[in-house]
């Protein structure tokens, strides 16, 4: 098929054009961010990257985020969250486990601390329902940082929850009255 690293490279190239700059290959999302699969095809090659329908489909099927979804019939295809385009990923509201868990990293902790955690250019906060992936998020950005988020809590303080179709729980905005700092092995603090 393709090697480890080409579909990492094609992987991030397509988290660019579904999610932040469709234009750089000449595409339009429609509201909810879908694009047809044989317009993206055709595109990404024209614009230098060699990729077929199987390749396309190799790499949703393996992307260790599940970043994307294709719709029922394979048609189509989109980015499951994380864009700063205004689109509406059409998610209903749900409510969150008892916690969820940000990733971060030191540098950010003073101003997550004072101001609470903001989805700042996206449209969401992202939160996981484990420990690990949000150590996994935070090593991304520096020395990780794991928050518990109260978030039944904040459900029943009327803030909303989503959760996307690759299981990262999603919200507006985190006070910081519902955040409690983890280390990384665990413990509280």
């Amino acid at each position: 098929m393709i090697s480890k690293r080409q579909s990492i490279r094609l992987s991030k190239f397509l988290s660019l054009v579904l999610r932040h700059k469709p234009e750089v290959i000449q595409i339009e999302l429609d509201r909810n961010g879908w694009v047809d699969v044989s317009e993206l095809i055709e595109k990404l090659n024209k614009n230098g990257k060699e990729i077929d329908f199987e390749i396309l489909k190799y790499i949703v099927e393996t992307n260790s985020k599940k970043r994307f979804a294709f719709n029922e019939d394979e048609t189509k295809i989109r980015a499951n969250q994380g864009h700063s385009l205004q689109i509406d990923l059409d998610y209903k509201p749900l409510k969150p486990p008892i916690k969820l868990y940000h990733g971060t990293c030191e540098r950010f902790l003073d101003s997550i601390l004072e101001s609470g955690i903001e989805k700042r250019k996206r449209h969401h906060v992202h939160l996981s329902s484990d420990i690990e992936t949000a150590l996994a998020v935070g090593r991304r950005h520096g020395k990780p940082v794991v928050l518990e988020i109260q978030a039944e809590k904040m459900h029943r303080d009327g803030h909303k929850f989503y959760l996307s179709e690759n299981k990262v729980w999603l919200t507006e905005y985190v006070p910081i009255e519902y955040v409690k700092r983890i280390t990384s092995g665990g413990g509280k603090k």
